[in-house]
């Protein structure tokens, strides 16, 4: 135990001093803060589109289309579909697309409309107008069928809908967005923590082998030994890392928060409309807002007064406990693969054909699992059995916990992981001791297989 705490210290303090460490771990949450508040500057600073509209149907279809924040409808100029091309082409300011009703367009027969545009029409910008239209063209079917607008407001709802998590001492609101990105980051980090430093085991372990200092090192400590301290050592520097991560992200999140805020509060409002589009939207907020006048205020209040806040009512003592014991779990069964393949090895081009296969699992469990949460149950039979297996329950079983787990299924996974870990580590050990010694040697399956019956 001596030799591997030694080992361990050796491998932990070589990667801790280095200068790319403490820049990655500084670097890394300023990248993120940074991306996320100019996501949200450019997100909130977005112009909003202006639609001409040509409109031969004779449905009067541009008193209907109402702006939002997102598009305005303005008539197009010229007697013509040719004209009013060419005078959307030449138009100052530019206008983003040209909204084409044709003769034949009618209350029964909807087909024929076309959105023109220079270049190719994003499909946000498509489905948006397209949603315009559908409501516009809603609305005047109703208001012809006899029913006035007041009457057509009073006929929609708007029901607000809490999902509420029953296995909860008195019942908890379970936030479905913010479980299912909790879900998704917790998975991402698990999948690339766990590649990224494997991979680091299996080019140490390749390297001491190339260079024959590993012949040296095994002259004091057995090959078993040297493999766990390794593992281990590269483990301590992980949650090195993550514990630097927590606390620069916790302190840049809550600097960020009121900037995210300002953006949200100055996104801009749709532009002014026409006289005909601000007469119909004036009619149609007037109607809204005898009906919806008492909640008309909550988006400006749903600000959120901390970014945190979002992980309420999400099981966090579960889900940070979990994700450190998995990923922990997932790493050592993982690393101790890729530290045989690399004694198995002598260069790092030979290497790629062994990792594909103990890749492959956790590849699966990642897609299968993102499949099973947006489509499926996150409790049900695909997911549990992906929990359960040690290959695949690192990234399953952490996608599930936000969701909530019971509490012996995390058990039963828990020793399921750990008897996975310790069979890998003895398979791996047979090989390492064996591999490390071997050099110019063009090693197979087939081989591996034999190595792991020497005696010795």
């Amino acid at each position: 135990m001596d030799k591997i705490w030694l080992i361990l210290q050796r491998e932990y303090l070589t990667r801790v001093r280095k200068k790319s460490f403490l820049i990655m771990s500084l670097l890394t949450p300023l990248l993120l803060a940074g991306t996320t508040v100019g996501i949200a500057k450019l997100s909130g600073s977005s112009d909003t589109d202006v639609v001409a509209v040509r409109d031969e149907s004779g449905q009067r279809l541009l008193q209907q289309l109402a702006a939002t924040d997102d598009v305005r409808f303005v008539p197009a100029t010229g007697n013509s579909l040719s004209e009013a091309t060419t005078a959307f082409k030449k138009a100052k300011p530019k206008q983003n697309a040209l909204l084409y009703f044709p003769p034949s367009f009618s209350m029964d027969n909807t087909s024929g409309v076309q959105l023109l545009a220079d270049g190719n029409v994003s499909l946000k910008r498509q489905s948006t107008i397209k949603k315009a239209v559908n409501k516009a063209v809603g609305e005047l079917k109703m208001s012809r069928s006899g029913l006035n607008q007041t009457t057509i407001d009073n006929l929609k709802a708007n029901v607000e809908m809490d999902a509420v998590d029953l296995t909860q001492q008195g019942g908890r609101k379970n936030n479905v967005g913010a479980t299912t990105g909790a879900a998704y980051i917790l998975s991402i980090l698990v999948y690339m923590f766990i590649f990224i430093y494997g991979v680091q085991v299996m080019r140490g372990v390749s390297e001491e082998k190339s260079s024959r200092i590993m012949e040296v090192m095994l002259s004091s400590v057995k090959p078993f030994q040297l493999m766990m301290g390794k593992i281990l050592g590269i483990a301590a520097v992980i949650f090195t890392q993550f514990a630097l991560w927590i606390v620069l992200s916790w302190g840049l999140t809550t600097l960020a928060a009121p900037l995210l805020k300002d953006s949200i509060r100055k996104s801009p409002p749709a532009a002014a409309a026409t006289g005909i589009q601000e007469a119909t939207a004036a009619r149609n907020a007037g109607a809204t807002a005898t009906l919806d006048a008492g909640p008309t205020e909550a988006p400006t209040a749903a600000v959120a007064s901390s970014p945190w806040s979002i992980l309420d009512g999400l099981p966090v003592a579960t889900i940070i406990g979990g994700f450190l014991f998995f990923f922990l779990g997932g790493y050592l069964l993982y690393s101790s693969m890729f530290a045989a393949i690399g004694a198995a090895v002598d260069d790092q081009t030979d290497a790629q054909q062994f990792m594909f296969p103990v890749t492959i699992p956790l590849i699966l469990s990642y897609i299968v699992s993102i499949n099973v949460i947006i489509n499926g149950d996150p409790n049900g039979p695909l997911a549990f059995w992906l929990s359960m297996i040690p290959f695949t329950s690192p990234i399953a079983m952490v996608m599930r916990l936000p969701f909530g787990v019971p509490f012996w299924q995390l058990l039963l996974s828990a020793a399921l992981l750990v008897g996975g870990f310790v069979f890998t580590t003895w398979v791996a050990s047979r090989i390492y001791r064996v591999g490390v010694l071997m050099y110019g040697k063009k090693v197979n399956y087939r081989e591996l297989s034999r190595w792991m019956f020497y005696k010795g």
